[in-house]
């Protein structure tokens, strides 16, 4: 497949999945997933922090000076700071980012391993990866019985238990600290009752229909010095309304809108 082919099935799939993730029970999900990740990024620092995902911010909450959306396609710009490139080739210097959002793409995009390698390469050694991803054993894994569900986001692609992310992780030289379930209902109802939510993420149940994995770069005896990155403010009447486009350089300040 050529590398137009590519772009175009990518964004087709980004803009099915900004329309799943406007819907009601998109948004009900989206609210327990930010639940879910607030208690924690309110307390991660940082200078740079970088969202893969189709949806809207999840982080916005988090104490990170310089958030960075991501889109696959200048069309699909919606931020003002928006880095617009494929998901398995970041044009960032290595471990430049404080904390790095992974929002269920590895399910759906052809290349996970390679997407989970980009975003493992760019996080910093003293940094956060985050994995949000669909959960097999909720209710939303039981019916992907039905070959219908699997036609349409949220059903598409390859649901993966935590346990084999956890491995895919460790290949990266990446350690889980924690799981988290998130995402609990009733079958035929949406993800918005408060107190499945709160039993669930209590005892944390593996019963809701997503989860979140925090990870860290495992403690080496030799750390590689790691390039730092700077951002220049977007440029005013840019036609992409600010949209970050960075290169490959670590001591220089880059471009945006070009």
């Amino acid at each position: 497949m050529s590398n137009s082919r590519e772009a175009m099935a990518l964004a087709r799939l980004a803009d099915e999945g900004r329309r799943y993730w406007a819907s009601a029970s998109g948004q009900a999900i989206w609210r327990a997933e930010r639940a879910c990740i607030g208690p924690l990024c309110e307390r991660w620092f940082g200078p740079h922090a970088l969202e893969l995902s189709f949806g809207p911010a999840l982080t916005d909450m988090c104490p990170v000076h310089h958030s960075i959306r991501w889109s696959p396609t200048e069309e699909l710009v919606e931020a003002p700071s928006t880095l617009v490139c494929p998901p398995d080739a970041l044009p960032l210097p290595d471990g430049c980012l404080s904390l790095v959002v992974v929002h269920h793409l590895l399910e759906v995009l052809p290349n996970p391993h390679h997407v989970l390698q980009e975003a493992a390469r760019v996080t910093a050694d003293e940094g956060h990866l985050v994995l949000f991803a669909w959960s097999p054993f909720g209710i939303a894994g039981g019916a992907r019985l039905w070959p219908e569900r699997r036609r349409h986001l949220p059903g598409r692609g390859r649901w993966r238990s935590p346990a084999r992310l956890r491995d895919w992780l460790t290949f990266v030289d990446f350690e889980t600290h924690r799981v988290d379930y998130c995402g609990f209902r009733l079958p035929g109802g949406l993800a918005r009752n408060a107190v499945l939510e709160t039993v669930g993420r209590r005892h944390n149940l593996p019963l809701g229909d997503c989860y979140m994995i925090h990870a860290r770069r495992r403690s080496q005896l030799a750390q590689p010095r790691r390039g730092k990155v700077s951002f220049a403010p977007p440029l005013p009447g840019s036609a992409l309304g600010g949209a970050t486009r960075i290169g490959r350089q670590s001591d220089k300040k880059v471009k945006e809108g070009e």
